[in-house]
């Protein structure tokens, strides 16, 4: 199966003003990559009613997670962020893995162990006795993070207009309402309270072989570490789904944001797909029916005076 996925992501800004993008394909799928994956980074000017695009050198590099990511200096005016890819991908749904266990703390890779530990919207330290009397039961492995992915699903109910950058798990729990990446911080939190490395993904999950539900957009989701590998969950979306596309993953939403600007840049225009395609390039169409649309942007605005700002859709 082949899947296609683009992106034009437009600002202004009043200043040039330094930016990071996280809008590649993540590294491990580079051998699938049949087309594409490259950004473009242009300046566009509009003097004399004509949109002149002029090319922003760009400097690439992985971050400490592995992602990759790329930075410039805008100029001052509108800047236009655009790409594409074409990947292969197996066609298949999310596993199963039933039978998955969970490792003791002593026996996990030094490097997962930063995803048992709190970090900036999943509050461990606030969630251990909330986890241990829902999930402490039960059985360790596939059973309990599946529980936990599933208690998140049932008890969160989705709401575009109640997204902000601030919201942590705990605001979720308390709250009970969210979008994509609330759902996760909560699963991811409440897993690592019960020993279950866990980390966040971003990435694209089209309405592939599923009821279309509107125009197209970034996802989130989560893994966790059982049987000595990274498995998929959503806690949102906690139905195996076919077409997930990986670009970026670390601990919760901070490390992985699409684009984070050192000053102010006001977004004005988001355009993200992704869809299946025959060999010749034919769009495959989704299956008929509607749902509402329930994916997740990520973004950071620095601001000119530093204050983190940013937006989740």
């Amino acid at each position: 199966m082949l899947v296609k996925s683009e992106y034009d992501i437009q600002f202004h800004l009043a200043m040039p003003t330094p930016m990071v993008a996280m809008l590649h394909l993540h590294p491990s799928l580079e051998p699938r990559v049949r087309a594409g994956n490259e950004l473009k980074v242009e300046h566009i000017d509009n003097a004399g009613g004509r949109d002149t695009k002029t090319n922003v050198p760009v400097l690439e590099y992985q971050d400490v997670f592995g992602n990759r990511c790329t930075r410039f200096m805008t100029p001052e005016g509108a800047i236009s962020l655009s790409g594409s890819n074409v990947v292969e991908m197996e066609g298949l749904a999310d596993p199963i893995n039933a039978y998955a266990q969970q490792a003791a703390v002593e026996d996990l890779p030094s490097e997962v162990l930063q995803y048992l530990l709190a970090s900036r919207y999943c509050e461990v330290d606030k969630f251990g006795p909330i986890a241990q009397d829902l999930f402490g039961w039960m059985t360790p492995g596939w059973t309990k993070a599946s529980a936990i992915r599933d208690w998140v699903h049932e008890k969160v109910v989705f709401n575009y207009k109640t997204a902000r950058p601030t919201k942590t798990a705990m605001d979720v729990f308390t709250e009970r309402v969210g979008v994509c990446r609330d759902y996760q911080h909560l699963a991811i939190t409440m897993s690592r309270c019960q020993n279950i490395p866990a980390r966040y993904v971003t990435g694209y999950l089209g309405d592939i072989r599923a009821p279309y539900s509107g125009a197209g957009d970034f996802s989130a989701w989560y893994e966790v570490f059982l049987d000595g590998r990274w498995m998929t969950m959503d806690a949102r979306h906690n139905e195996p789904r076919i077409g997930r596309v990986l670009m970026a993953a670390g601990r919760d939403a901070a490390d992985v944001a699409i684009t984070t600007s050192f000053g102010n840049a006001i977004l004005t225009n988001f355009y993200v797909d992704s869809y299946e395609v025959l060999e010749d390039g034919t769009t495959v169409p989704s299956l008929p029916g509607t749902v509402a649309q329930e994916t997740v942007v990520g973004s950071v605005n620095r601001g000119s005076a530093g204050a983190v700002q940013g937006f989740a859709e």
